[in-house]
């Protein structure tokens, strides 16, 4: 489980293809601490470090985790935006993210704000999944705030700290990004579809 507060971008430093799989090395400040085994969310997908040395550290995506993220675009060089999984006993200052990516979006617009951003998204609403207006979304392992939430398409207000500290910097219009819709809103309209679907 994650709370969507990004530690740092971590540098993809090699890319290796095995049949349907992809093993993705990065770079990153905590690699050390990091153990085998552990769960790290990469924009948003929970994978398992299976090797590290010294600054550098391997996850593999599977070719279910590759089709539904964006993680197959990955190229040497990107900046991925890295979270360690939460402590029991850690303050959630986001929200809960399971590291679960639903779809994935397309960057349609980025507009400057006087010192901040805002970053217009758009998705396929055929696929279930909806924001509410000030209801949370994680986007590219990111917690945010929707705002101006509409059907298939939403904005996200970006603070400076946001802007520097993720690869939101990095992100252009067209730039694919990876979608977790929230985990209560989920669990609510299922429930409700189902209500309805049996009076």
């Amino acid at each position: 489980m994650f709370s969507g507060i990004v530690e740092e971008p971590g540098i993809v430093t090699k890319i290796e293809k095995e049949q349907g799989n992809m093993h993705i090395t990065l770079r990153c400040s905590f690699a050390k601490e990091l153990k085998i085994d552990q769960s790290v969310a990469h924009n948003g997908v929970c994978l398992t470090v299976v090797w590290k040395d010294g600054d550098e550290y391997t996850v593999t995506a599977v070719k279910e985790t590759l089709e539904k993220s964006n993680l197959g675009t990955l190229e040497v060089g990107d900046w991925v935006n890295l979270e360690r999984s939460m402590k029991i006993d850690s303050l959630l200052d986001g929200h809960l993210v399971q590291g679960h990516v639903d779809q994935t979006g397309v960057c349609t617009n980025i507009e400057e704000a006087d010192g901040s951003w805002y970053y217009t998204f758009e998705y396929n609403p055929s696929k279930g999944n909806i924001t509410v207006e000030k209801g949370s979304i994680s986007v590219n392992g990111v917690s945010l705030t929707v705002v101006n939430s509409k059907d298939g398409c939403f904005r996200n207000a970006i603070i400076p700290y946001t802007y520097e500290h993720t690869n939101f910097c990095k992100l252009r219009k067209g730039s694919i990004v990876n979608l977790e819709f929230d985990i209560i809103g989920k669990y609510i309209e299922k429930l409700a579809a189902h209500y309805f679907a049996r009076t």
